[in-house]
């Protein structure tokens, strides 16, 4: 068990050189008062002056002291290979391998270090001076002596600086695998030891606290220490130690720390005989140094895991970072070739880093094409926007200053366009949804799957500018497209069109069976034959084509029956004018003056009206302005749906390939085209500023790391039980 002390002063070693506190070592730390004794303890633990001493505040910035037992045969060894005389050295870790024979000189590189960073007027600072000490009269044992606890602010030091010496004091002792060693005078109540107090916060159970009470000798006359020593005032799990030091005066005159320990063993022999073997600076060193074994016994197996866990992490990290540039030309094409593949692989949802927290890439673009696309369109309404009184209107508009006895052709299709037009609007929205995410890609490239990137800062400003503008160049395409896609729509409306006739026939069917329940309901009093005659006839248009005078002629040559005949001849054509004839057994170009009151009179046919629907317009409809109305509103829904339905299907087709198919093929070449230059191959391939300096601190870490490790190793299973 000897031989694990060593080993974490090894980890010591290894981890200050890179200044690290990742790793929370064991070790000893000595806190109490000011002036209580504790840099005089650690020089009686090292048995040499190595420490400034004097009134007031001395230490001013943690030390952090290692001892190192070495046996004759290592001595010899040592002083030959460096050139030393003597038994003992010491060396600093911040002057390297410089060796120091004389201790005095330690002393005063400890006072010109503590003065170099805390000045010369008592201010403190929490940067360590690390200093190991070679002596075949101590045991190995890690320390940190640390400022003495003060209330008052004296010299340089800040109002503050209660609060900074316990935040520094803190900062040691609250490291789960140090020991406290407390320091109290013994010519104080121990009931008010700061030392105790501060020890008990950072360890309540008490598990990892060591008492030391100093300058017994100091006590006032007819008092003596017996109850403290015993723990019966303040009880502490791990023990009370006492122990009486060199005064100022025996400092002074340069008493020796080996005589200071034979009176002090002289002392507690005729003071306290019964506790003399218990106590004393022999006692404390043999003590702290099995504690420290045992500490560091049970922190081993959890503190080579740490070690382990972090040299993993900082493998990851190094090699995120990469290894530095040698090749630019071919490193610049491997990024730009690793980059244009991760997008395609993105848009194709086969990227090595799957997005778990939305969506993004190529599912992104389908949710815009199935589900914000197709719902908006699902949302428009083909007869949005468009009144009964704007369907009359256009109806009129299109018959010109002659009366129609038809619903003129022309109408349909200008209302039809109208609502058809609606349709560009979220075409061009989709376009723009597909276009920003296409934007976002690159982001989530740069940042998920080629962090070589975030290396280059010059060369993913580059990457992202060719991206973008390629993206901005396809933009007009596209939408040029899909302002295509429906111009071409409105360009022929196809009344022939399979879905059209079909609802057409649908409508014809609906219709016929509402007139003839109507017919059944009508009164006997009212000839079913009156609805045919009229003045209709006269009403005829000479220019009407062709084929609408001889439907017309059908209609009107007299009674239900040629009606009827004319209906049935007509049913199976899918032609709507066939269809808006039938709505009503009246001539099929019962529309020609939708406001004459003439045409609502009850001997024109008011009575037989099979559409009769109240409108809630601001003037009561005629039945035949109603009807023409519902029917013309019935083919502009039906014909709505199946160009909406085209326009649904079309849409991410021209876009897929316009936009995203297109830049999908042309990326890898556009960026080689754009960036592969040997003009441009030294400034794309800067790497940021503190990349380097990042990368240099992983390196050293990590190869603390390891060699923490391989030390760690070394020990065998036998000593870790």
């Amino acid at each position: 068990m000897e031989a694990l002390i060593p080993v974490i002063n090894k980890l010591q070693d290894v981890f200050n050189t890179v200044g690290a506190d990742i790793i929370q070592l064991p070790q000893i730390v000595v806190v109490g008062t000011q002036s209580s004794g504790k840099s005089s303890v650690l020089e009686s633990l090292v048995g040499r002056d190595i420490l400034p001493r004097g009134t007031g505040i001395v230490t001013r910035r943690p030390l952090i002291l290692q001892l190192v037992h070495i046996d004759p045969e290592d001595r010899r060894k040592t002083s030959e290979e460096n050139g030393i005389d003597g038994e003992e050295w010491g060396k600093f870790l911040h002057t390297k391998n410089k060796i120091y024979a004389d201790f005095e000189e330690i002393r005063h590189e400890v006072e010109a270090e503590t003065e170099r960073i805390s000045g010369n007027n008592k201010g403190i600072s929490d940067e360590p001076i690390h200093l190991k000490i070679f002596s075949p009269h101590v045991v190995n044992l890690t320390l940190v002596d640390l400022p003495g606890i003060t209330k008052l602010p004296v010299g340089d030091q800040p109002k503050d600086i209660e609060v900074q010496i316990r935040e520094l004091i803190f900062k040691y002792i609250s490291n789960p695998n140090s020991i406290i060693l407390a320091v109290t005078a013994a010519n104080t109540d121990m009931a008010t030891s700061e030392a105790l107090k501060v020890a008990r916060e950072a360890d309540p159970d008490g598990r990892r606290t060591l008492a030391v009470v100093t300058k017994l000798d100091l006590m006032d006359a007819g008092t003596d220490a017996m109850d403290v020593l015993m723990g019966r005032v303040i009880p502490v799990k791990l023990g009370i130690i006492g122990v009486v030091n060199r005064s100022q005066l025996d400092i002074n005159q340069k008493k020796l720390v080996a005589d200071a320990i034979r009176d002090e063993y002289a002392f507690l022999q005729k003071k306290y005989p019964s506790l003399a073997n218990r106590n004393g600076t022999k006692y404390l060193a043999r003590t702290l140094n099995r504690l420290l074994m045992h500490h560091i016994r049970d922190c081993l197996p959890e503190l080579k895991t740490r070690i382990n866990v972090l040299a993993a992490q900082y493998q990851s990290l190094l090699n995120s970072y990469g290894e530095p540039v040698e090749d630019k030309s071919a490193t610049l094409l491997q990024l730009i070739t690793k980059f244009a593949a991760e997008y395609c692989h993105t848009i194709e949802g086969t990227a090595k880093y799957i997005e778990t927290a939305e969506l993004c890439g190529g599912a992104r673009i389908c949710y815009i094409f199935h589900e914000t696309f197709g719902r908006t369109l699902e949302s428009v309404d083909p007869l949005g926007g468009l009144t009964t009184i704007d369907v009359l209107t256009a109806i009129r508009n299109a018959t010109g200053p002659r009366p129609a006895l038809f619903v003129p052709e022309v109408s349909f299709e200008l209302l039809v366009k109208r609502q058809v037009k609606r349709l560009e609007e979220p075409s061009l929205r989709c376009v723009e949804l597909v276009h920003e995410e296409m934007q976002r890609i690159i982001q989530h490239c740069s940042n998920y799957s080629t962090q070589e990137l975030l290396r280059f800062p010059k060369l993913h400003d580059a990457i992202v500018e060719v991206v973008t503008s390629l993206l901005r160049r396809r933009l007009p395409v596209t939408n040029e497209m899909v302002h295509n896609l429906v111009a071409i729509e409105l360009a022929y409306i196809n009344t022939k069109h399979p879905d059209f006739a079909d609802a057409c026939g649908l409508m014809n069917n609906n219709i016929e069976e509402q007139r003839r329940n109507r017919m059944r309901d009508l009164p006997n009093a009212v000839p079913r034959d009156k609805s045919f005659k009229g003045p209709g006839g006269q009403s005829l248009s000479p220019n009407e084509p062709p084929a609408l005078e001889g439907e017309f002629t059908k209609a009107a040559a007299g009674g239900s029956q040629s009606a009827s005949v004319s209906e049935q001849t007509d049913s199976g054509t899918g032609n709507w004018r066939g269809m808006l004839k039938r709505g009503e057994d009246s001539a099929a170009g019962d529309r020609a003056a939708p406001q004459n009151p003439v045409f609502a009179s009850p001997q024109k046919g008011h009575a037989v009206n099979l559409l009769d629907v109240p409108v809630p317009v601001s003037r009561k409809l005629s039945a035949r302005e109603q009807r023409d109305c519902e029917v013309i509103e019935r083919l502009i829904k039906s014909y709505f749906l199946i160009v909406r339905k085209n326009i649904q299907d079309s849409v991410p087709k021209a876009v897929m390939h316009f936009l995203v198919n297109h830049v999908k093929d042309c990326l890898q070449s556009e960026l080689v085209g754009q960036l592969y230059k040997t003009a441009l191959l030294e400034d794309l391939l800067i790497e940021s500023e503190d990349m380097a300096q990042r990368r240099n601190e992983a390196a050293d870490m990590l190869k603390a790391l390891q060699k923490a490790s391989q030390v760690i190793a070394e020990i065998r299973e036998t000593h870790l039980w």
